[in-house]
């Protein structure tokens, strides 16, 4: 009912930059809130960024200051601009979604298949 779709994600030396989207289609009454998790190898996943329908902001201590979530538009795209990369920001970026597709039902929350970021010299 509802997909989710990134891009932006590649390759880039440290201290550059990437910005990342996500795409939310299908049967759409509202978006709740968006969120980037982050899958490294090796390691759990860590959720990176967040935004709410109300402004709610949320970032990892270890992108905090560089790293910005911006609501979703009226396309209902979303975000992730990612400044001076790190090697250690390396990793499978994934958007996840909290959408309801009808009034007074249960949200669903769908995942993206994710996009990979390489930060390497």
């Amino acid at each position: 009912q509802v997909k989710l779709v990134e891009s932006g994600g590649g390759a880039v030396q440290p201290g550059g930059s990437l910005r990342l989207s996500c795409a939310a289609s299908g049967r759409i009454f509202r978006i709740n809130a968006m969120a980037w998790y982050r899958q490294i190898p090796g390691k759990g996943r860590e959720l990176v960024a967040s935004i709410t329908r109300n402004d709610r902001y949320m970032y990892a201590p270890s992108v905090s200051g560089r790293f910005a979530i911006s609501k979703w538009n009226v396309n209902n795209t979303q975000f992730l601009q990612m400044n001076d990369l790190k090697p250690e920001d390396t990793a499978i970026y994934s958007c996840q979604a909290d959408i309801t597709t009808m009034a007074g039902s249960a949200p669903l929350s769908p995942w993206g298949q994710g996009t990979q970021v390489t930060v390497s010299s």
